[in-house]
């Protein structure tokens, strides 16, 4: 019973990261694609700026990611891509720094092994004590990658996480967001490929 309460737990966790869309703060027309991120938020200079928010949870986050990646080596070299791993709840913060923790030790190759580890292997990675057991298994030291995880640089960069994914009005992963103003997903775009593709317009859109 323990055991089933705790497998139930982790579902309702992760739940929040893909069962809710996010939702239009202001409607940008009739066949809009994307909404309008109110307030609009600063980026970083000189750039235009794409935030990528997903959760290594999120089953459409892990059949989106392919897409985001082919499209992000197209990217010309005024684009600044930025991915933005994202905790509901304190149960997804362990994810969250894997993903910072991954970069700090120089593996952001590991990034889309993750997601295949979770949904197509099904490794139960959730936890911080299975999380630093996966990264060994790929050849990762353990002792380098668990200082990394619990370091003030991987915390603070998931308090700035949360601090992006609250000013964004994020509701659901995946999102894709534009030089802080715009944002698009499946539900806006209208599936996957298609978000990718409107990312891709609204960033030309900015540049024109």
């Amino acid at each position: 019973m323990q055991h089933w309460q705790k497998f139930l737990s982790i579902a309702v966790l992760f739940f929040f990261a893909w069962g809710n869309p996010v939702l239009a703060q202001t409607a940008s027309g009739t066949n809009a694609k994307f909404v309008n991120v109110n307030p609009p938020q600063s980026t970083e200079p000189g750039k235009i700026e794409v935030l990528e928010f997903f959760s290594y949870g999120c089953p459409h986050c892990a059949v989106l990611e392919p897409m985001v990646q082919t499209w992000r080596k197209t990217l010309p070299s005024d684009v600044a891509f930025y991915g933005v791993p994202v905790a509901f709840n304190a149960g997804m913060k362990p994810l969250q720094y894997l993903y910072y923790a991954l970069d700090a030790v120089g593996r952001s190759d590991l990034h889309p092994l993750v997601f295949k580890a979770i949904h197509d292997d099904k490794k139960r990675i959730f936890t911080e004590p299975a999380i630093v057991d996966w990264v060994a298994s790929q050849g990762v030291d353990k002792t380098q990658f668990q200082a990394a995880f619990n370091s003030f640089g991987v915390q603070s960069k998931a308090q700035r996480a949360d601090q992006l994914a609250k000013a964004y009005g994020l509701q659901g992963t995946p999102s894709i967001a534009v030089a802080g103003r715009f944002m698009t997903s499946p539900s806006e775009a209208g599936g996957y490929q298609q978000t990718v593709d409107e990312a891709n317009r609204l960033v030309n859109q900015v540049r024109k």
